[in-house]
């Protein structure tokens, strides 16, 4: 009998570890293989039509041009000059300003070090007490509240696992339980659901006082 459990749990051993290697790798192929064919069919009808064929990847890789192109002429004065006032135009559009305004903040303030970019991750009481909720805190602000000035941040709770999407709440900033975490270790911990993140969390510093200001 024990030896029956011991192949069993060997055989059980061997599959959970071909399971975790397998299962990753085909979730990974999966993705970027939505993300290849999504990508690559956006030119794919543009260019059938200017070259007369078409290729798969050949979408994927002129847009992959295209991004590095724009990048190349908005570093140079006049390619900049035409940048700022594309930009100027698109922010005044009625219908357009707050996607386009908004998608452009969201994606500065992960992926760049400049003011008005993700800082501070922290934890969040969400959705109930007990239960907690990683956030990005975006800037600090004060709220009059029936003549009284209480400190409040406002903070994007993303979703898993596409951190790009989520909600903004404004949370005393006493409730906010600040992190020792990267805002690139919380995109990381978000994306994988969890499982790419340290056993232990640590507060970074103590939260904010409710302190008044009048």
């Amino acid at each position: 009998m024990s030896s029956s459990n011991s192949i069993v749990d060997i055989i059980k051993r061997y599959f959970i570890g071909g399971v975790l290697v397998v299962v990753p790798a085909i979730l990974t192929f999966l993705v970027l293989q939505f993300l290849f064919e999504a990508v690559d069919g956006i030119l794919a009808t543009y260019l059938h039509d200017i070259l007369g064929y078409y290729r798969t990847g050949l979408g994927v890789l002129t847009i992959v041009l295209l991004i590095m192109l724009c990048g190349v002429l908005t570093r140079n004065f006049l390619g900049r000059r035409i940048y700022e006032a594309g930009d100027r135009l698109l922010v005044r559009v009625p219908l357009i300003r707050p996607i386009y305004s908004a998608a452009k903040q969201l994606l500065q303030a992960m992926t760049t070090a400049q003011d008005g970019s993700f800082k501070e991750v922290g934890l969040v009481e969400y959705p109930r007490r007990g239960a907690y909720q990683l956030c990005f805190v975006s800037r600090r602000l004060t709220l009059n509240i029936d003549g009284e000035q209480r400190r409040f941040a406002s903070v994007f709770v993303p979703s898993t696992p596409t951190p790009v999407s989520g909600m903004v709440v404004l949370v005393p900033a006493h409730e906010i339980m600040l992190l020792d975490m990267t805002v690139e270790d919380g995109i990381k911990f978000l994306v994988s659901g969890g499982v790419a993140s340290p056993s232990l969390l640590t507060s970074r510093r103590p939260a904010e006082p409710v302190s008044a200001e009048r």
